[in-house]
């Protein structure tokens, strides 16, 4: 019998707890800082925006956390979810190496996100919350929030980064299905997103405009709280449910990866990932290479600075140490919005201060060339986001190709791009562009990093 090419687990082998990493590292993360004090945040400092449970999850050194039953009673829904062999593209490649990819495209919302929305709402929920705000970029975390709230009866507010919200009419009509209320950001409706408009009317909009707007909101309201898609620790602790059902996948095989490589904005696609392999590294049990891939258009991890700054525009959020273009970078309006963010996760910027992953950025034009390839070969259409992580694979497989080295490449495709075809017919037509990010620009928002 041929080896399989789709790896499935039932029901009965989604993890029952997430993984933590901060009890496996060799030195903790700096703190994330309160503006006004310069002094380590405390649980009661993030209580207007989080629950009590996120907020002890968000600081927590417990090294497994348990998954809730109605967490897993909806998770049920599209997880465990496929480890596919890429056999067609390694054949359109000509390369010895082996390539799976974790496929998470088939949840509700057509990505990874509601493995986190679905536990953020029911903690809300379980705490008497009546209503989330949220912002997004390409749509992908918007429309898992407004999924997942639905399943708990909870409303819910979203701030789309104005960029998307023209480009992606659809992802935002999937999040008013859900029962969501989507504004483009920056907004007329907040304080903040009025100081924008005033100074900039045409403003496309950033990430950290739209958390500014969602955090104002939140704030403003005793019933109402905020959700974050990435970048904190509980985000991608939720998150871990992808690697650690693809070790067991592998296992399967009798399979250990070589490399491992994620596409990152803010971090939780490739923590999700490669958290778990990163433990087994740690412990001696394996030895890949953890590869994160970021847009040249928004390069945090590469052509960031690793200082204190906001996690959004207005300055709202706590301080937290992390590479950063600076909290008033506003990006090119490239496809791949859910990668659009200034600044890194944390918790990643630390593990890639301690040398343990490598950073790599990719311009727009050859992911799109790598997700058409994608989806001549395996017939999966991939969103923007994840094509970062696929270029950095194909060329990982090419080299390979030209060595006669077996490598094992592993990486997860985090969405389906059914929303992003204008997208891909801009670059089958050759009218998408790539921008070339002047280090002026850069510069010029650090300038204003805090002085900490």
């Amino acid at each position: 019998m041929s080896e399989p090419t789709r790896i499935l687990l039932d029901e009965s082998r989604i993890p029952r707890n997430w993984y933590n990493i901060l009890p496996d590292l060799p030195a903790p993360p700096p703190p994330p800082l309160h503006p006004a004090t310069l002094e380590p945040v405390a649980p009661d400092d993030l209580a207007a925006l989080f629950p009590m449970e996120l907020i002890a999850q968000e600081m927590s050194e417990d090294r497994f956390v348990p998954v809730p039953e109605s967490v897993l009673d909806v998770y049920r829904l599209w997880r465990p979810t496929p480890l596919i062999r890429a056999r067609r593209l390694e054949k359109s490649l000509g390369t010895p190496a082996r390539i799976y990819y974790k496929y998470e495209g088939g949840s509700p919302s057509g990505s990874h996100k509601p493995n986190t929305a679905v536990p953020q709402a029911y903690y809300n929920a379980r705490e008497g919350v009546r209503r989330l705000t949220t912002e997004t970029g390409a749509g992908q975390w918007g429309s898992a929030l407004a999924f997942a709230c639905a399943q708990y009866g909870l409303a819910c507010e979203i701030w789309m980064v104005r960029a998307s919200y023209d480009q992606k009419p659809y992802r935002r009509s999937l999040m008013k299905v859900y029962g969501a209320t989507v504004h483009a950001s920056p907004s007329a409706v907040t304080t903040s997103g009025c100081r924008i408009l005033t100074d900039d009317p045409g403003c496309s909009g950033s990430l950290g405009i739209a958390i500014s707007e969602a955090v104002e909101a939140a704030g403003a309201a005793d019933d109402t709280r905020y959700a974050l898609g990435s970048v904190l620790n509980h985000v991608l602790l939720h998150q871990t449910v992808i690697g650690e059902e693809a070790l067991e996948q592998l296992a399967l095989l009798g399979e250990t990866p070589d490399v491992v490589v994620g596409c990152t904005g803010g971090g939780s696609n490739f923590a999700g990932l490669a958290f778990p392999f990163l433990r087994e590294r740690l412990a001696g049990r394996m030895d890949p290479v953890l590869r994160a891939v970021e847009p040249a258009a928004c390069p945090s991890f590469t052509r960031g600075t690793y200082a204190y700054d906001f996690g959004d525009t207005a300055g709202f959020t706590p301080l937290m140490k992390m590479h950063t273009l600076g909290h008033r970078f506003v990006p090119d309006p490239i496809h791949a919005g859910g990668l659009r963010y200034h600044g890194m996760s944390p918790l990643l910027s630390h593990i890639h201060e301690l040398g343990m992953i490598e950073a790599e950025a990719v311009s727009q034009s050859a992911c799109f060339e790598a997700g058409v390839r994608f989806a001549r070969t395996e017939g999966i259409l991939p969103a923007p986001e994840p094509s970062h992580a696929l270029a950095v694979t194909i060329a990982e497989a090419q080299r390979c190709a030209e060595s006669g080295e077996e490598k094992v490449i592993v990486t997860a495709l985090c969405g389906h791009g059914h929303f992003d075809l204008p997208a891909y017919e801009r670059h089958l037509a050759g009218r998408l562009e790539d921008f070339a990010l002047p280090q002026e620009r850069i510069d010029s928002a650090l300038a204003d990093l805090p002085g900490v």
